[in-house]
């Protein structure tokens, strides 16, 4: 396969980089002003100012703060010889800027004051704290038309406005969405009339970061129709945001799609405070949070409680002589907001009409989904629910093998047939991939060559794996609705919900395709690709594209919110995309919800994910893009400091994903020659990629397996909690609350760690030396192989010789303990070895890896016994070391076998006389 030549680029992205130059702006203009005049330094230190600002002038046109107003204040100061002036500005700019702290007190931006006197005089005078954001427009105005913009948006503020916002000014289509792909601050896009498409002011420096935007040509589209073609952009690239358009075209000339692409649409006659107040008003709705403000309403309000809940309002805690530290430790107002009422402001989660189901519907935009539902038991509910709603007993689910136990014990629940898929194995590190896609299409063949394919009702797939493994979600549903057009999806994205807030990760999330898909469906160019298609088929080759006339988009998507962003522990939501939900599902679907949603939910959780929904309408582009660019950073610590690489190494693509499943050829990340490799492309065409928030640390040549070193070493000695180890390596995860701090605190304990290793190696005799070589050993070279899944004993094959077990009438056929015995793990090969078929009559699941290797009904292969007695963990669910395995007595699986056959054969009568009939 040709390797395509990956871009690489010095810096991970823009925001690296600027900092970087604007703290070489602050060394050097520091440097200047303690120069001696007319010295070679003072001129060496001149010329890299001045290409210093010039290469931050072609960054900061896309930023209102510093802004190119803030570089030309410096250039004036450096041309009149004002360096001690120049110095301090710069270092005050950097320091505003590097901390956030112009965020935080953006009145004084416009003023270029920078006193900290004066921002903490002011701070005490107005408690009120505005919140600051930029606006982008686009118009191809002049420098004065700019000028005169700003000072007419300046004198429309009023000074009590909660919210407050700077201006950045782009003149082209191509400036625009660079703008929006490097400015996190932009929360509102005004388009005014129709701008030119290409730019004349792209610099070499920012070109690598834009290559994609770069590539997109619209020269061919009249200028006219540039402007709603960006608000589309705008839509599709940062949906969170309000686009405004503003046109002098008629309206009865303006179509249907550039009205709905757009929040409003205005028309030259009107003026800047219309404009103004509609951007103010757009922001003020975001910024909405219906039940976490009814339920901060409702704990102010006197109450008086004759109901359940004495802790309520924190009456039986603050009286307390014996608790009252628990009411001191967590405050007051986590009381007051403790009730069980529904009513009086509140509302009820199992029949919302109110707060809640306004904030649902909230999330429902923000995630891009048709519904959503808040769960206040974590996605373990959230995954049964929906199994519940969706599957009834019989109906067949192809299932990842190593997902979430919560889904096997779903499909014990419902009573369908499980068809295990497995994932392709990464033996030398002890983990799994993902299901390449191959393998499900010939399970669905199988299935449709059985004649049970109208039995098969839905395809469960982890997305994205504890690991990092992210499928091609729009590849994976294209060609299995080619095969089965009606399958429902449900994608496990209990560590991907920070996903659908940067466009690169979105493109593989379940709503997004689920929205892409269905309009591409829907399409006259579909269906004439489609009808291309077929005609160009060779005899018996298989369609990757679905009927236009029989494809159904049903994709449900189950999301920890509490693992990647802002939730309490255990809240969850489920996002559902689907095409029949009135017609077909949303009865079973409530029903399902009642079953498991307890009737006292958490107040607070539920507050929390309301919370959480408007945190990543303002702020989850900026934050999940700077979790990525803290993953990227460790990784770059750590491959590049020889102390650290000494002991580990970070798995990066090509460790976790054979060449096969990589179109692009894209196999790391980061490079110490080359720099960081550019992900966009792999993103948009690989089958498989690797989460970089996911980073999997190598510790084979410690000597150490990974259980201990999370307990030992990380957790005793350091207090770092981390998220999975295997028996070599430990995974570490950044997300939206991942600080620089914790990056660098994390990086000290490594190499604090290794030192420790260089002075214990020091100190080994022969003998000791001798045991810690082959220890090492061990965890690098004699891994295990990992099992995959055997097969369903044929007393609990849904039908003999096709793919699905009833794993539901094993599961209860083990309640009777005459059914079952235990066999010590030891004694297993020899009894299996002498002909005994030995049946799990249990899930089986160590941690790690955290997945069942043995489900009831399955039999057990050598291959399972060998990986369990080399697994080096003291937790298996399941198991007991004292007593052994758990199996089915031979005589219940010979009687099991009896009434099967004779289940079968009376459904092969009932077969014959309906066609009779």
């Amino acid at each position: 396969m040709p390797v395509k030549k990956q871009i690489s680029t010095p810096y991970y992205n823009i925001g690296q980089l600027r900092v970087d130059y604007w703290n070489e702006l602050k060394d050097r203009t520091g440097e200047l002003s303690r120069s001696d005049k007319g010295t070679s330094v003072e001129k060496n230190c001149i010329h890299s100012i001045n290409n210093l600002l010039q290469d931050l002038e072609s960054v900061e046109c896309f930023f209102a703060f510093p802004g190119i107003s803030r570089l030309a204040k410096l250039k004036k100061a450096l041309d009149r010889d004002e360096f001690t002036a120049l110095a301090n500005c710069t270092a005050d700019t950097t320091r505003e800027l590097v901390s956030d702290t112009y965020r935080s007190h953006p009145d004084f931006l416009e003023e270029d004051v920078n006193s900290m006197e004066l921002v903490e005089e002011q701070e005490r005078k107005d408690s009120v704290r505005k919140n600051y954001f930029e606006v982008l427009f686009v118009e191809d105005m002049s420098d004065h038309e700019e000028r005169h913009l700003k000072r007419k948006i300046s004198e429309i503020r009023e000074p009590n406005e909660q919210f407050t916002y700077g201006i950045v000014v782009q003149r082209s289509v191509q400036d625009a969405l660079i703008a929006l792909s490097f400015n996190h601050n932009i929360q509102a896009v005004i388009i005014r009339y129709a701008p030119p498409y290409r730019s004349n002011a792209i610099s070499p420096l920012i070109e690598p970061y834009v290559e994609d935007l770069l590539n997109l040509d619209l020269t061919e589209q009249p200028d006219k129709f540039l402007g709603p073609i960006l608000g589309r952009l705008a839509h599709e690239f940062r949906p969170e945001l309000d686009t405004y358009y503003v046109t002098d075209t008629a309206l009865s000339d303006l179509k249907d799609s550039t009205i709905k692409s757009f929040k409003r649409i205005f028309y030259r006659s009107e003026d800047l405070q219309e404009i103004h107040l509609t951007i103010m008003r757009g922001i003020s709705e975001r910024y909405e949070t219906p039940f976490f403000s009814a339920l901060k309403d409702y704990s102010k309000k006197p109450t008086g409680v004759f109901h359940a809940m004495p802790i309520s309002r924190g009456n039986s805690v603050f009286k307390s002589r014996w608790i009252n530290d628990f009411g001191e430790f967590y405050g007051r107002n986590m009381f007051l907001a403790e009730t069980s009422a529904t009513t009086g402001g509140l509302d009820s989660l199992l029949q919302p009409t109110g707060p809640l189901k306004k904030a649902q519907e909230m999330a429902r935009d923000a995630y891009g989904s048709q519904h959503t539902f808040f769960v206040t038991n974590g996605t373990s509910t959230s995954n049964k629910i929906v199994m519940q709603a969706l599957v009834k007993p019989g109906d067949v689910v192809l299932i990842d093998r190593d997902c979430h136990k919560s889904h096997h014990y779903g499909i014990v629940l419902s009573g369908a047939y499980p068809v295990y898929l497995d994932s392709y194995p990464i033996e030398k590190y002890s983990m799994y991939g993902a299901v390449p896609i191959e393998q499900i299409k010939e399970k669905l063949i199988d299935l449709k060559t059985a004649g049970r394919l109208d039995k098969v009702k839905m395809l469960l797939l982890t997305n994205c794996t504890f690991d990092g493994m992210v499928y091609n979600v729009e590849r994976v549903m294209q060609e299995v609705l080619a095969i089965k057009p009606d399958m429902v999806f449900l994608w496990d994205e209990a560590w991907f919900a920070f996903a659908g807030f940067t466009y690169t990760y979105k493109q593989r999330t379940g709503m997004f395709c689920a929205k892409k898909l269905l309009e591409r469906y829907q399409s006259d160019a579909y269906r004439a690709e489609y009808e291309k298609h077929i005609k160009a088929l060779k005899a018996n080759e298989i369609s990757t594209l679905p009927d236009p006339d029989l494809v159904r988009i049903r994709v449900y998507s189950t999301q920890s919110t509490h693992k990647t962003l802002s939730s309490f522990r255990q809240g969850s939501m489920i996002h559902i995309f689907d095409e029949d939900f009135r017609r077909k599902s949303e009865s079973t679907f409530l029903e399902a919800y009642m079953t498991h949603t307890s009737t006292s939910p958490n107040y607070q959780m539920l507050a929390s994910l309301d919370v959480g929904r408007r945190q990543v309408q303002f702020e989850g582009f900026e934050l999940v893009e700077k979790s990525i660019e803290l993953a990227m950073i460790l990784r770059a610590k750590i491959n590049d400091n020889p102390q650290l690489n000494k002991y580990f190494d970070v798995l990066t693509v090509h460790d976790f994903i054979p060449d096969e499943y990589r179109e692009t050829g894209l196999a790391e990340y980061y490079d110490k020659k080359e720099g960081w490799n550019r992900m966009d492309d792999a993103w948009e065409k690989d089958e498989f990629v690797l989460d970089p928030t996911k980073i999997t640390l190598h510790i084979g040549r410690t000597g150490i397996d990974g259980d201990m070193f999370k307990n030992k070493f990380l957790m005793d000695k350091f207090n770092i909690q981390i998220n999975k180890t295997s028996r070599n390596s430990v995974l570490f995860m950044t997300n939206i609350g991942t600080t620089r701090g914790s990056i660098t605190y994390l990086t000290n304990a490594l190499l604090q760690i290794a030192d420790e290793l260089d002075e214990k190696l020091k100190s080994l005799n022969q003998h000791e030396t001798e045991i810690h070589k082959k220890r090492i050993h061990s965890l690098t070279k004699d891994v295990p192989p990992l099992p995959d899944f055997s097969h369903f004993h044929h007393s609990f094959q849904a039908v003999p010789g096709v793919p699905g077990g009833d794993m539901r009438e094993a599961y209860f056929l083990a309640y009777n303990e005459d059914n079952y015995e235990y066999i010590p793990l030891l004694d297993c090969h020899k009894v299996m070895k002498k002909g005994k078929v030995l049946v799990a009559s249990s899930f089986v699941i160590p941690y790690p890896p955290g997945f069942p290797v043995l489900v009831p009904g399955q039999v057990v292969s050598k291959e399972i016994i060998a990986f369990m007695l080399a697994l080096d963990v003291s937790e298996i669910h399941g198991y007991r070391s004292d007593l052994g395995l758990r199996v089915f007595k031979e005589s219940v699986l010979d009687r099991q076998k009896t009434m099967t056959s004779m289940g079968a054969m009376s459904a092969g009568a009932k077969k014959i006389d309906l066609n009779k009939n």
